[in-house]
């Protein structure tokens, strides 16, 4: 039987938010004192504070054991700063950069405590469908391109991000959601899928007929990569470890799948490379004279053999990738509307079982995205 969730009280402070107070009267059972361990949850207030919104909050680190460090509890209402936003949060999805800040990668300590979340979708403050740009920085410093911004920073890197009932980011960072795509799908679009669209599209310069492998089928990244390289009419193949995995890189486009470090039929002109040591080595194999490798994560691994032997006398070349700019997100949203292309959603859990998500994600569980759904407002009315 699953364990219930902790009993609360909403304050009626304000219309839209809400608070908890633990009753000191109260003595928990043990189902309630389970169930405030397996979920992190946090009841009480912030000292002074009886006003927050429910959120996924990271407090500490650690590469053994990372989800000891996410808790669920109230955090203090969005207050925007001059030129930002607040965005109601309908939908989020949870990413692998979620991991690596509670696994202490990238992330000074001194950051904490964050609410974490880089994707989410919902209303702005005048009832507006809206898509929220996870990449907060000036295009001018990075000669028009926010992610060349030495100063730019991921959200839930230095502001608190998607995991609560509201945030707030810069305006320009709120993107209207078109009608035809579901908050569901647009909350898998912001990270996974503009990073993959950067990658193929921006980076490699994917045109139809070219050959491109994706490795790792299953994650959000390269599920994106394969649905939307076949979608440009790419020729693709994919790798998992898993055959379940293959079979669904099939059916998402992928002309073949074969299981990792397998031999390719042909030699391709691009990779997709977000796994790191355990597919280097087969990345460069697999890629022809004058091919590309664009690198977008290293969930494996950052510090494979670098092979540069093969790198120099074959001229392949080798690209970063980070993110994606508003102006790639837009255009995204241009290729899905005219082609149908849909993102890849494994299932959908409310906020207060996000840990079950993440250890799914740990665990390899999961093939595309895990979208995440915040409490809804405790008043009426659409926002």
């Amino acid at each position: 039987m699953a364990a219930r969730r902790p009993s609360v009280h909403r304050c009626p402070v304000r219309p839209l938010l809400s608070c908890r107070i633990r009753n000191s009267a109260h003595r928990l059972s043990s189902s309630e004192r389970f169930a405030q361990r397996h979920i992190g949850w946090d009841s009480a207030c912030y000292p002074g504070h009886c006003g927050g919104v429910l959120a996924a909050t990271a407090i500490s680190q650690s590469a053994a054991d990372p989800l000891s460090g996410l808790v669920l509890r109230d955090a203090p209402e969005p207050q925007p700063k001059p030129g930002w936003g607040v965005v109601r949060v309908v939908s989020s999805s949870l990413n692998m950069h979620d991991l690596w800040t509670l696994r202490g990668v990238g992330h000074p300590p001194e950051n904490l405590p964050i609410v974490l979340g880089c994707d989410a979708a919902g209303y702005d403050e005048d009832g507006n469908e809206v898509i929220v740009h996870p990449v907060i920085g000036d295009p001018d410093a990075g000669g028009g391109d926010e992610t060349l911004d030495p100063g730019r920073a991921l959200l839930s890197e230095r502001h608190d991000g998607a995991f609560a009932e509201y945030l707030t980011v810069p305006r320009r960072n709120i993107v209207p959601k078109p009608t035809w795509l579901s908050f569901d799908e647009a909350a898998c679009l912001p990270v996974a899928w503009t990073t993959a669209y950067r990658m193929l599209f921006t980076q490699a310069g994917v045109k139809a007929g070219d050959r491109v492998l994706v490795q790792g089928a299953g994650g959000g990244v390269s599920s994106a990569a394969i649905k939307l390289a076949a979608a440009a009419g790419a020729v693709v193949y994919a790798t998992s470890r898993s055959e379940t995995k293959c079979a669904e890189a099939v059916n998402w486009g992928a002309r073949e799948a074969f299981p990792t470090g397998e031999r390719l039929p042909e030699r391709v002109d691009v990779v997709i490379e977000t796994v790191g040591e355990a597919t280097w080595s087969h990345s460069l194999k697999s890629l022809r004279p004058g091919g590309t490798v664009v690198v977008g994560g290293a969930t494996t691994g950052m510090n494979p053999p670098a092979d540069l032997g093969r790198i120099f006398y074959l001229q392949q070349r080798i690209l970063g990738s980070t993110g994606g700019t508003r102006t790639e997100l837009i255009a995204m949203l241009r290729m899905l509307e005219a082609t149908g292309t849909r993102p890849v959603i494994d299932r959908t859990l409310p906020l207060t079982d996000i840990h079950k998500g993440f250890q799914l994600m740990i665990d390899g569980a999961v093939s595309g995205k895990v979208v995440i759904h915040p409490p809804a407002p405790d008043h009426g009315g659409t926002p």
